[in-house]
């Protein structure tokens, strides 16, 4: 354990809402253990930004960590050469080019034909089930190449796996519920290959595969992409609509022409963070701002900490579409940057956001229904989001 001042924390009220008790952290002690995390925490930015590219002694490489053992190892869990062997495979799926050429279109379909069904029915419904979850997941099914499941199943199975990774009080349910979605998601990925291995196309799975890749490491990689890929853009579909929808002059402002819809995608994702958190092990004895990190201690960069860190987001509390975003960590740093950035800010900020204000007229809450609820620290979103429109 490091020497790092102890600070405790209630876990209930930091999953309900983790900001007040990281502001105090990021002015007193930016650098903590938390025994109830079993964790040391980095919450200012500049700190994480250093830390994450120090991957010799920040290490993402976890032999006993969570993620290896529930879901195998994947290249968020590797580090060196073996991360850039992997990546260099997995990349041109996601990267921008493609995501252009092939994926943005397919997403542009996907919310038409999910607000097709939407304004043909009820115009009062929750927006996290029926169009962030069904747009994310439907998108993922595409990217991935598992479309033999139902988007439901990939929400459900991206969940659990969340949740068992970040099990760290042991709850055997939680990894019971995660074992069980990972099993299903091998059988899928065992049903889509020898269709992919005829029909070969630009998805993951596929490529992945045509590489030579090992089996063991592209089921790895998958379910690594279901975790991380489809709660991240579902929570700042439903996010950041509900951002929009109580800030009525932010709404404006966009409206307007003053800032775009990928710059509300890339602030709300800096005010909420939809991935609040991400572990390291400390891989060698190592001292940075005056704490002493011995070999094997667990470390949590706190990304959602990083971005509300006043030094450089003044008033850093509020959501303002105008706002410098540059220096947020939404994304991470360094080597392990998220793959799928260009695809989640097509998803989201050029084809989910402006489609539901643009097809759902006079979109605003429905206030008969229950207040909207967050819920999260490590990964955070709207539990629901009750609206209506005009027909």
């Amino acid at each position: 354990m490091s020497d790092a001042p102890v600070v405790h924390i209630d876990p209930e009220p930091f999953w309900n809402d983790p900001y007040p008790a990281l502001a105090t952290m990021r002015a007193e002690t930016p650098i903590c253990f938390v025994p109830e995390l079993n964790a040391t925490l980095l919450t200012k930015r500049n700190d994480i930004h250093t830390c994450e590219k120090n991957v010799k002694v920040f290490s993402s490489d976890q032999p006993g960590g969570l993620m290896n053992e529930l879901m195998g190892k994947n290249m968020m869990r590797s580090d060196g050469d073996e991360h850039r062997q992997e990546r260099f495979v997995y990349y041109p799926a996601v990267s921008p080019k493609t995501v252009r050429a092939s994926w943005a279109g397919q997403f542009s379909t996907l919310a038409d034909e999910i607000l097709d069904e939407m304004v043909a029915g009820d115009s009062v419904i929750d927006l996290v089930p029926s169009y962030a979850t069904a747009l994310s997941g439907e998108a993922l099914k595409a990217m991935t190449g598992l479309t033999n499941i139902t988007y439901q199943e990939m929400d459900a199975w991206s969940q659990a796996m969340i949740d068992g990774v970040s099990n760290y009080a042991g709850d055997p349910d939680v990894e019971a519920a995660c074992l069980h979605a990972t099993a299903a998601i091998d059988a899928a990925i065992d049903e889509r290959l020898p269709e992919l291995e005829s029909s070969p196309d630009h998805s993951l799975l596929s490529v992945m595969a045509a590489s030579g890749m090992p089996v063991a490491n592209v089921r790895a990689n998958i379910k690594l992409t279901i975790s991380g890929g489809q709660n991240e853009p579902r929570d700042a579909i439903a996010g950041a609509i509900w951002a929009l929808l109580v800030h009525p002059q932010q709404l404006e402002i966009v409206q307007r022409g003053q800032a775009t819809w990928l710059q509300v995608f890339e602030e709300y994702c800096r005010w909420i963070s939809p991935i609040g958190m991400s572990p390291r092990r400390i891989a060698a004895a190592h001292t940075f701002g005056g704490v002493h990190f011995e070999p094997e201690e667990r470390v949590f960069l706190m990304f959602g900490s990083a971005n509300r860190d006043e030094e450089h987001f003044a008033d850093s509390d509020r959501f303002d579409v105008t706002r410098d975003t540059s220096a947020s960590l939404t994304f991470g740093a360094g080597p392990h940057f998220c793959a799928g950035a260009a695809a989640s800010r097509s998803m989201v900020g050029d084809v989910a956001l402006p489609k539901a204000f643009e097809r759902l007229a006079s979109l605003r809450l429905d206030e008969s229904e229950d207040p909207v609820r967050f819920g999260g620290w490590a990964f955070r979103g709207p539990l629901n989001l009750a609206v209506q429109w005009d027909q």
